[in-house]
């Protein structure tokens, strides 16, 4: 076997005396300062793409923060010039607490409860993305009750079936998200809404789907929500994001800048006007991070399988398990190394289906206690961990010209008892 494909670690990844340093640290000597599990995160390539995206779309475009989001990456992603698109009320407080400007915010949510609304007015946000009737419902009552006239678009469902596991496509007819264009509940919205006292309408937005590959299908959803809105000439358009990131090595992906080229260029061909936004997020994260683990036993069961068990699993990356999503596997001390032999990496949770590489290539001799790096981690992780089996969640580590900074620390023991009454 191969060694491990470099071009699959974050941009500023080198090798120094036969170990990994990723933002000019060793990640060897990061395991030993901050333990393991751990996500150590590139800084710069968080900034790059953060001002890639920025370079493409203009000052419009928002950060998915259900990628990865906490006070730091918040506060890095405003400072790079990216709006926030939030989902919750919970990555709204974590947004506002990270000193984002609340104009600079956008609220998504397929079922926005009145107080994450009220919430919303109460801060200012600069736009709502509206999902249902029902919620036009509960915007209605609030401007009722507050006066409060907020700017919205629309998501509309392009009826565009995306090449991706079902669970994360989006655009196609058959989904709980937005109003459907085929059916006619786009138009009857768009109508509702121009002629609403109770909010702004500005614009329309779709999502297809996440891990997405295929430019043309952005293309597609783009020319048929553009069709939809042409007739009301509404000012902003947003096409949302879903660009997928090569985790293993046979895949490959279009680049920011060339999703966002065909992007704009599949919205001019269809001559429209407005202001074209999206909302980058893995593409944006995932790269950047690798998470650290050390190994603590491996099992050889003769002609079956060889388990190598490390000290993390499905509660810092739980996509294996719900998407069967693929990895590639290192030794940061040995990652030129050939990687003859074949093991399942699985973590330590009460589950045989807490796998995180089913067949991963790794060097021969891979050993109790070494540290053992899976890399296209920065997204959705730390977003979608759980104390699953109480375990403590990992630290997050942020590495930047020979400096790295916690970011997020370690959760201690008495943290999965705060909350007990």
């Amino acid at each position: 076997m191969q060694p491990f494909p470099f071009r699959l670690l974050p941009d500023s990844s080198e090798i120094v005396d036969g170990r990994l340093h990723i933002g000019g640290c060793d990640v060897i000597d990061l395991a030993a300062e901050f333990g393991t599990p751990v996500f150590i995160y590139d800084e710069q390539q968080l900034r790059d793409r953060c001002r890639e995206a920025v370079s493409v779309f203009g000052d419009g475009v928002a950060y998915a923060t259900k990628a990865f989001l906490c006070g730091a990456m918040a506060k890095l992603a405003h400072d790079e010039g990216m709006h926030l698109d939030v989902a919750t009320g919970g990555e709204l407080h974590v947004a506002l607490t990270a000193g984002v400007p609340a104009d600079r915010i956008v609220l998504h949510g397929n079922n926005k409860s009145m107080r994450e609304l009220r919430m919303a007015l109460d801060a200012g946000v600069g736009r709502i993305v509206v999902d249902s009737f029902d919620e036009l419902d509960r915007l209605d009552a609030l401007h009722a009750e507050t006066g409060a006239t907020p700017k919205v678009l629309l998501r509309l469902t392009p009826g565009v079936k995306a090449e991706t596991h079902d669970y994360i496509a989006t655009g196609h007819d058959d989904s709980k998200f937005g109003f459907t264009v085929s059916t006619g509940l786009a138009a009857s919205a768009i109508e509702r809404a121009r002629a609403s006292d109770s909010v702004e309408l500005v614009g329309v937005h779709a999502h297809i789907g996440s891990q997405v590959f295929v430019v043309s299908s952005f293309a597609k959803a783009a020319a048929v929500i553009a069709e939809a809105a042409a007739p009301y000439g509404l000012a902003e358009m947003s096409v949302g994001g879903g660009l997928g990131v090569p985790y293993v090595a046979d895949e490959r992906a279009p680049t920011i800048t060339e999703w966002g080229t065909a992007v704009l260029e599949a919205c001019r061909n269809a001559g429209v006007t407005a202001q074209i936004s999206a909302e980058p997020g893995r593409s944006i994260a995932a790269a950047a991070a690798i998470t650290l683990y050390e190994v603590g036993t491996v099992k050889k069961l003769r002609d079956i399988r060889t388990y190598v068990s490390v000290d993390g699993g499905m509660s810092d990356n739980p996509r294996p398990v719900l998407y069967g999503s693929g990895y590639e596997a290192f030794l940061p001390r040995a990652v030129e190394a050939d990687r003859p032999d074949t093991v399942t990496i699985v973590g330590k949770h009460c589950e045989s289906g807490d796998v995180l590489v089913r067949d991963a290539a790794v060097p021969a001799d891979l050993a109790v206690g070494d540290i053992l790096g899976t890399a296209v981690t920065g997204a959705y992780g730390h977003s979608m961990g759980s104390n699953y089996n109480k375990v403590l969640r990992p630290p997050v580590v942020f590495a930047r010209d020979g400096d790295a900074r916690l970011v997020v620390r370690r959760e201690t023991y008495d943290d999965l008892t705060r909350l007990d009454v």
